[in-house]
């Protein structure tokens, strides 16, 4: 019964896979090494379309963006990339590794958190709080329904037009029941301006959006 509620938990991370802003820093020699991984986080959440190939390329990719977390110490930039991989990967585990590599993605964004919580235009904590709401909570795993709200939040106030920190939120809404709510958001992250710097992460969201958008719309026609 355990096994069956974290499989059924997690497998929603692959439905709102993390994403963040590749936005440059004062270190161009890191920025192209984390936008290496960034272009290659979009490849395989947007472009590649087997699960398990998927989980096979993000093995590779969360290897590498380790390794420039390692050549970078102390800065937050790439510790923010590892979790987004390492949680997008746990989307796509076995059920017997899918919690403790979504525990691993916690714990490398918590550390690029104590280091610069305001990276990314809220990535980090936007990232956190879509850990905190999918996984379970006690005695299962580390979700927390009010660590999240209070994440997403905080995104949202850091960056109240983005696609991402909108989108996010809205979901978390829509789970917890306030689907009026929760369409405010996700129209006002597709309100974002298209970011032709990364064109695959943009249009693979917005699809996601709008989707999401039609399933408040089902919800709300039944209230």
């Amino acid at each position: 019964m355990i096994a069956r509620n974290v499989r059924r938990a997690l497998a929603l991370l692959a439905t709102v896979a993390l994403a963040g802003s590749a936005a440059a820093s004062n270190n161009p020699a890191m920025d192209v090494q984390v936008a290496r991984i960034d272009t290659g986080w979009q490849h395989i959440r947007y472009q590649v379309g087997d699960r398990d190939e998927q989980y096979r390329q993000l093995d590779v990719l969360a290897q590498q963006a380790a390794q420039v977390a390692a050549r970078f110490p102390g800065r937050a930039e790439p510790l923010l990339w590892q979790g987004i991989v390492t949680s997008e990967e746990a989307a796509r585990a076995t059920v017997f590794k899918q919690l403790g590599l979504a525990t691993a993605a916690r714990n490398i964004l918590e550390k690029a958190k104590a280091i610069d919580p305001n990276i990314a235009d809220g990535g980090i904590k936007m990232s956190l709080g879509v850990l905190y709401y999918r996984v379970p909570g006690f005695p299962i795993g580390f979700g927390s329904t009010a660590k999240a709200r209070a994440l997403l939040q905080a995104a949202i106030a850091q960056d109240p037009r983005g696609l991402d920190n909108n989108f996010f939120y809205a979901d978390f809404l829509n789970a917890e029941g306030q689907p009026a709510k929760a369409k405010t958001y996700v129209l006002r992250g597709l309100q974002a301006p298209v970011n032709t710097a990364r064109p695959v992460w943009d249009a693979g969201r917005r699809a996601e959006a709008r989707a999401l958008l039609a399933k408040i719309d089902a919800k709300l026609a039944h209230t």
